[in-house]
């Protein structure tokens, strides 16, 4: 398995997409910050040499599908594409995976990490090395994310000003979801302020001791929640709540 080759093939496929634009240029250092992470989570958990290569390999392409999604729609939202299953088709049906790895013997392992990586939980998959390439992309990909939710622009992540997102309300639903420490469901999502707190709630469907820690190690859950001004009463009170559950469930996951 050849890291650097592969890493050649992606920035080829990349030429595609036109890398100025902002949703296409975030996703490109999203896919290599989920590279480094996939790398710090692996070191943690002392996996071995392949795994770790694998591991990487599969954060590289964990997201190939949603240039193309990008492209078509201008558009993360889930609706408009199921970029996680259509990046495994690409890879794996029109035999794209060929130009990454050039040996077949992860095939099986790369293609379940890709096409389960966003959806709500996993399901389905009984190889135990296939769950935990499944399950290390997925922290791998909540880690990067929450460097996503520092640093990008409010506006482009929510679509308004930090302030009017801070005065909106979090729908019954959604703070269900939170109270019964469970990440969101995205069409339970009605306000600004869902999409929002679904951010955070994810926290809950983290799956190794080591991501954890990282979390926690950096603050991440206090740092995201304090990037919004919350005007409205209600959120504030359940954005200290949530911040309080959150922090507890972290320290109770790496006892």
């Amino acid at each position: 398995m050849d890291f650097e080759q592969a890493k050649r093939a992606f920035e080829k496929y990349l030429d595609e997409y036109d890398r100025a634009d902002d949703k296409i240029n975030l996703k490109i250092v999203h896919t290599y910050g989920v590279v480094s992470c996939c790398e710090e989570i692996a070191r943690r958990m002392k996996l071995s040499a392949e795994d770790t290569m694998l591991c990487k390999l599969i954060g590289l392409l964990h997201d190939i599908g949603r240039f193309e999604q990008l492209k078509r729609f201008d558009s993360f939202e889930p609706g408009t594409m199921d970029h996680a299953k259509y990046g495994a088709e690409l890879l794996f049906k029109e035999g794209m995976i060929r130009e990454f790895v050039e040996v077949d013997t992860w095939d099986d392992i790369i293609c379940t990490a890709i096409d389960k990586h966003s959806d709500f939980a996993i399901e389905g998959v009984t190889d135990s090395r296939s769950l935990l390439h499944a399950r290390l992309i997925r922290d791998a990909d909540k880690l990067d994310n929450c460097r996503v939710k520092l640093e990008e622009n409010l506006e482009t992540l929510l679509g308004i000003s930090p302030e009017v997102a801070g005065a909106e309300s979090v729908s019954p639903e959604v703070w269900q979801y939170c109270l019964d420490r469970k990440s969101v469901l995205a069409s339970a999502r009605r306000t600004p302020m869902d999409y929002w707190i679904s951010y955070l709630a994810y926290f809950y469907d983290i799956y190794f001791k080591e991501t954890m820690e990282i979390i926690l190690e950096n603050d991440y859950i206090s740092r995201i929640i304090r990037r919004v001004p919350y005007s409205n009463k209600d959120t504030a009170e359940k954005m200290e709540i949530l911040e309080g559950m959150l922090l507890d469930y972290g320290k109770n996951m790496i006892k």
